[in-house]
Formats: C-alpha cells, sequence, structure tokens
C-alpha cells in the first residue's frame, strides 16, 4: 500500500479533517486521534475499518478492522453510483484501499467513499471520546485506519451539527472536524414619524398601536454547505400576542433579489407553539444559493389592541431549523439556532387635571394630536379619561412630537395655552433604558425655562411605560356682586373726582382775582 498515507490526507482534506504532524511509531504501540473542537457536547466514535502495520505513517498488510461489516461494504462500494466502477474489481481490504489510493484529487468520490463506509459499521467500537477544555481524544487504539463519528442521536446542543466523517491513519494525530452551523438574526425597522430621518434595523422599536411594523429575518448558510446533497432550512418565528402577523407581506430574498417559489409560509398545523413559518424542505433544489448566500425574509404586523404597553414590551422570536448530519445526505437529523429577539415598544402619556392647589379638578376636557412628517398633519389620539374626569390617559403612543389642547375647561377657571412636547425613549438589547417628555414650541424644539412658562413638567415610569403631567387651572377674576365693595368702590372714586373738581375751581378762581 504504498500511498496509503496520501490517501488518508486526501479523505481527511475533502472530507472533514486536516492532518497536522504524523509521527513514526511501532506497530504495536498505542495510539491517539485528537479531535481539534471547542464544542463541548459531542461524543465521538472510532471504529477500525482497515488493520495493519504502521510505519513512517504508511500502513502495510492491510486486512479488514473489526469495526466494519466488510462484507456488505464492499457490496455496496460496487453499487454506489458515484465510485462503484473503481471498486469493481476489489476482493479484498488491501484491494479497497489501493482503490481508494487511486482517488486523491475527487473529492467528490472521497466523501462518497466516507458515507458509504459510515453506512456499514458494526458494532464493535474502537475507542469513545472524552473532553477537555477546548478538544476531544480518544485513546488506546492500535494501529489502522479509522472511521470517526459523532455518535447516533447526540448532537442535541442548540446550534451545532454532527461533524462530518473523519477517515484517518492513526499515528497520534490532531485533526480539525469540518462542522459548521447557519445563524439567523431578526430586525425591526425603526423611525420617529415626526421626522424625516430615515428609517434603521434595529433589536427595538417603539410604534403607535394601529401602526404597521416591518421585520427583516437574515439567515446565513454553513460554510460546509456543499458537503449536503439536501438541505432543510425552516425559520421559525414567535411573535407577541399584541402583533397581527400579515401572511400576503411577506417578501423572500436570496442574496438581495427576490423569489416567489422554493418555499411556503405555513400559519397552521405547527408544532411548536410558532406564529408562523417560512419553509424550504430542500435549498438544494435553488441552483443560485451557496455557502456565501444570505437568505432574507421581509414581512409586517399589525400593533394591535393587545400589546403590552411599557419596559415588557412586545418581544419576537425567530430561531432557524437547519439539516446538521452531512452525513445523511441531509435528510432526517436537524438542529436549531439559537432565537434573536426583535422587540417592540409602546408608550402612553398621563394628563392630571388640578387646580392651583394641586387638587383634583373636574370638568376638564382635552384632545391629544401627534405630528406626523410625512403628511405634515396632526393627527389625533384617543382618550381614556377615569370616572371623576380628572385624569386623562392617552395609550399606546410612539416617541415623537404631540400637541395637548384643552376642549372644555371647568367653569370658573382660565383655559390653558395649548402644550406643545416630545416623548424620547431609548431602548438597547431589547430593552427600555430611558423615557422622557419635555414642553417644547411648535417645531419640537425644548422651551428654554427662563423665557417661557413650562405649563408640563413630565414624570417618567419605566416600568409602566409613562410620561405624566399635572395640568393646573387657575381661577378667573372675581367679579363684584351688587351693592358689595365693588360699588362703594365706584362711590369712592366718584367723591374722590368730585372734592378734586371743587379744589381746582377755587384755585382757579383766586389766580383770576389776582390777574385783576
Amino acid at each position: 500500500m504504498k500511498k496509503l498515507r496520501k490517501v488518508c490526507s486526501l479523505i481527511m482534506a475533502f472530507v472533514m479533517v486536516l492532518a497536522l504532524g504524523i509521527s513514526a511509531q511501532a506497530a504495536d504501540s498505542s495510539y491517539t486521534i485528537t479531535i481539534d473542537n471547542s464544542t463541548s457536547g459531542h461524543t465521538y466514535e472510532a471504529y477500525q475499518i482497515f488493520t495493519g502495520d504502521l510505519s513512517d505513517g504508511v500502513l502495510s498488510n492491510v486486512q479488514w478492522g473489526s469495526g466494519v461489516d466488510s462484507v456488505n461494504l464492499l457490496t455496496a462500494l460496487k453499487a454506489d453510483p458515484t465510485v462503484g466502477t473503481t471498486f469493481t474489481n476489489c476482493a479484498t481490504a488491501a484491494d479497497v484501499a489501493s482503490a481508494m489510493d487511486k482517488m486523491e484529487n475527487d473529492s467528490i468520490s472521497a466523501q462518497a467513499i466516507a458515507q458509504v463506509v459510515g453506512s456499514y459499521l458494526s458494532s464493535t467500537i474502537a475507542g469513545t471520546s472524552t473532553y477537555a477544555s477546548s478538544a476531544y481524544t480518544i485513546t488506546g487504539l492500535n494501529a489502522g485506519y479509522y472511521l470517526v463519528k459523532d455518535k447516533n442521536d447526540s448532537v442535541t446542543g442548540e446550534g451545532d451539527s454532527y461533524t462530518r466523517f473523519i477517515l484517518q491513519v492513526v499515528a497520534n494525530e490532531t485533526v480539525t472536524p469540518k462542522s459548521a452551523v447557519p445563524t439567523v438574526t431578526k430586525t425591526v425597522d425603526n423611525a420617529d414619524d415626526s421626522t424625516t430621518e430615515g428609517v434603521v434595523k434595529e433589536s427595538s422599536a417603539d410604534y403607535d398601536i394601529g401602526d404597521t411594523v416591518p421585520f427583516t429575518l437574515t439567515g446565513t448558510l454553513p460554510s460546509n454547505y456543499a458537503d449536503y446533497a439536501a438541505y432543510k432550512y425552516i425559520f421559525h418565528d414567535t411573535m407577541a400576542a399584541g402583533l397581527t402577523f400579515d401572511p400576503a407581506s411577506v417578501v423572500v430574498k436570496v442574496d438581495g433579489t427576490p423569489i416567489t417559489t422554493g418555499y411556503t409560509v405555513a400559519t397552521s398545523g405547527l408544532t411548536d407553539s410558532c406564529t408562523f413559518e417560512i419553509q424550504f424542505a430542500d435549498l438544494k433544489q435553488i441552483p443560485s444559493i451557496t455557502a456565501a448566500s444570505v437568505i432574507t425574509v421581509e414581512y409586517n404586523a399589525t400593533l394591535n389592541s393587545s400589546a403590552v404597553i411599557g419596559s415588557a414590551g412586545n418581544p419576537n422570536t425567530v430561531s432557524l431549523e437547519y439539516s446538521n448530519n452531512p452525513n445523511v445526505g441531509g435528510s432526517g437529523n436537524t438542529g436549531t439556532t439559537p432565537g434573536s429577539t426583535a422587540t417592540v415598544f409602546t408608550y402612553q402619556v398621563i394628563i392630571n387635571k388640578v387646580d392651583q392647589n394641586n387638587a383634583p379638578l373636574t370638568g376638564a376636557a382635552f384632545t391629544l394630536e401627534k405630528y406626523v412628517a410625512e403628511t405634515n398633519s396632526w393627527t389625533p389620539i384617543t382618550v381614556v379619561a377615569n370616572p371623576e374626569g380628572t385624569t386623562f390617559t392617552f395609550s399606546g403612543l410612539d416617541e415623537g412630537l404631540y400637541h395637548l389642547t384643552e376642549t372644555t375647561t371647568p367653569a370658573g377657571y382660565n383655559t390653558i395655552d395649548p402644550v406643545f412636547f416630545t416623548v424620547t425613549a431609548v431602548t438597547t438589547d431589547n430593552t427600555l433604558t430611558s423615557l422622557t417628555a419635555v414642553q417644547t414650541d411648535a417645531a419640537g424644539t425644548p422651551l428654554p425655562t427662563e423665557f417661557h412658562e413650562i405649563i408640563a413638567t413630565f414624570a417618567p415610569d419605566l416600568t409602566a411605560g409613562s410620561v405624566t403631567t399635572n395640568i393646573v387651572n387657575n381661577a378667573g377674576a372675581t367679579l363684584p356682586s351688587t351693592g358689595g365693595i365693588g360699588t362703594t368702590i365706584f362711590y369712592i372714586v366718584g367723591g374722590a373726582l368730585m372734592v378734586g373738581a371743587a379744589v381746582l375751581f377755587v384755585t382757579k378762581k383766586r389766580q383770576n382775582g389776582h390777574e385783576n
């Protein structure tokens, strides 16, 4: 088997590993395979495919090993549509090894061989891995040629995948597994509709109840996508009760180009309580997709009357289900990515009507309007008043510029001037971190306190998602009743004028006498 070492290196390169530093060992030595994988949770098993004498990394006197069903394996190799012709005349282990040696420049053949071999393993396991720090080791192996694989049904961790089969000559090897997973992120369009600033895709945003909320799901593919014969790819999207999904709004794109076939939008018959799924039964049916492709799903939802107001928000999470076992062609086994969440927040403005002594005052009515820059207009906001008519709550609001008007004034009190104010929120990583409101002019510029009387001073509550202010009505001027002090004042003033006129008359007369 003059080139068997080259065969093993080839298969490792195209099937799953990069071999490092082969050292010569005696044929009866004990060997170790180190699998350089920092992801915990794997259980690797080694099956001996060939045995023989190992010297300087070359395996000679090749025989079938204990870890393979050699009779059925040879039959399957001959029948395989990819590599069958190469093994037509093979009868022994040495023949098979020699035939493999001739495929050193054919990665597809090497891949096919590994998959066939992996389908005809015996129940004899030569060794099982142990994990320490950042690598797995399988120790106590005799000289030979081994297939190393994940134990069946052992990859259960979130965001993981089965490792490509390893075909490896034992010579105290360190190998790097070929295993990769896709990723998914969810964003929501964020913009202040009271301004003309552009839309930014972020992990959180705030909206008015009744608004249309655009979301984007972005999925990638694993670097070993080409190793799969078929590839299942399903977006699982779970929405909060406060958002209503619009199936007709879904747009799917591959590398920025919209597609209309190859997927299904499913809203019923779902088994994991998600709201909807975008299902690709097999991405391989879309020829333009490669390992470097990006798949996006854009859709709209409506923020409805069940929306949670305040810091709890309305979280929406997507996860990606994907084929995770290239050794079975991509069918049968799937993994799931960690969830990616985008949260929609909404707020409320609370107006308390009080008199100049800060006591609740009945008899008032208000309207609140929000400025919308796109239409250059003011949109009215629905108010909910408490039974006493002293507290007015405007719920389900976005940040922006607002206009408060007192439309009914309590009897005996002066009507307030209209109040303009802005509501500003700051969210970070799906968390509401700041909520403020300040009085402004009609253009939204905060009023300088040294030049203007501030009518509304707002107190924020992050948990409740509210900004609250007292609006004071001052009593009007009191008119005097008939016969009261008011009439007396007129009498006094009138008398004083008469006295003044008499004095002026006398003075004038004396001046005339002197002149004569």
